[in-house]
């Protein structure tokens, strides 16, 4: 039987192959293994931004708390941001202070949490539309680990019995992990916040998953960006001035999920032209290359949804 991710895989070459929009250039992948760093990147995550001691309970309710609100990013120059940081940045450090100051949310606690608690722990105005859809992401998480986990955080990790394959396939089912397009009748399981929890989890001490190399990259709109910068992908011009203008590109259209796709399916390439590299690793190294000022100097796609 295919797993979710070949799945993915598999759809994302069919679209890269027929795209009309956005253009890999694999013959390019060669040299650009090039620009990439020698050494491994260190994968351990951002003590200024993230909880990084605590007992497995707590770093894995944190996880699981952060991963089903990183999404956002159409809202995120709409955002008050902390201290010059980035919307997800901006995000994740409410969300470790709150851990840190208070302790986790029990599972309980979030399925009531209102848009108006989120918005005073990530200090933003109530009426923000993205703090509402943050609340029911948060809301759907508490009631499926009290019903289906007897409200641990750590028997999700469990139930998957040390695979991050099976860990997205089981956040696949629920809404607030859920991001699947179609395309042309194509299923595209991108899962990109189902995915990037497994490998946070795996990265905090909180999970050990045998099969981290199968996830891929993880579908947002800033590692697209960069390897557009960076001439591993090409956009239809009319598209990328629409971008340039600053218009939202509606989720699910064409264009958007070609965007994706064709992003996921040039860091295989790259990952499979680099010995020993994961797509995640490439993924991570690609993203943060995102924060350098020449990706920020123009615009990347923005789209409002609940995916990423």
């Amino acid at each position: 039987m295919t797993d979710v991710l070949t799945q993915l895989r598999s759809a994302c070459a069919q679209i890269a192959d027929q795209a009309q929009f956005v253009r890999v250039e694999p013959e390019r992948t060669a040299a650009y293994i090039g620009t990439l760093p020698v050494e491994p990147p260190t994968l351990d995550p951002d003590p200024d931004a993230h909880l990084t001691v605590g007992t497995r309970e707590e770093l894995t309710a944190f996880w699981l708390t952060l991963d089903s609100i990183n999404f956002g990013s159409g809202w995120f120059p709409t955002l008050r941001k902390r201290d010059g940081r980035s919307g997800y940045y901006t995000v994740a450090t409410g969300v470790r202070d709150r851990f840190a100051d208070h302790g986790l949310w029990t599972a309980a606690e979030l399925a009531q949490i209102d848009a108006g608690e989120i918005a005073g722990v990530l200090g933003q105005d109530p009426d923000h539309e993205l703090m509402a859809l943050f609340a029911r992401s948060l809301n759907d998480l508490g009631r499926r680990v009290a019903t289906d986990h007897g409200g641990r955080f750590a028997a999700v990790v469990d139930a998957a019995e040390s695979s991050a394959v099976a860990l997205v396939d089981r956040l696949a089912g629920w809404d607030s992990f859920a991001d699947t397009s179609c395309y042309d009748g194509v299923v595209v399981p991108f899962l990109k916040r189902a995915q990037i929890t497994a490998a946070d989890l795996a990265r905090a001490g909180a999970g050990a998953f045998h099969d981290l190399d199968r996830l891929t990259m993880f579908a947002d709109n800033l590692v697209p960006h960069v390897l557009r910068v960076d001439g591993l992908l090409s956009y239809d011009p009319a598209l990328l001035d629409r971008i340039e203008r600053g218009e939202l590109i509606e989720h699910d259209l064409r264009e958007e999920i070609e965007i994706r796709a064709c992003a996921l399916h040039s860091v295989e390439l790259i990952a499979a032209e680099r010995p020993g590299a994961t797509e995640a690793e490439v993924d991570y190294v690609l993203w943060h290359r995102g924060q350098e000022p020449r990706y920020k100097a123009s615009p990347r796609h923005r789209s409002r949804c609940t995916a990423y």
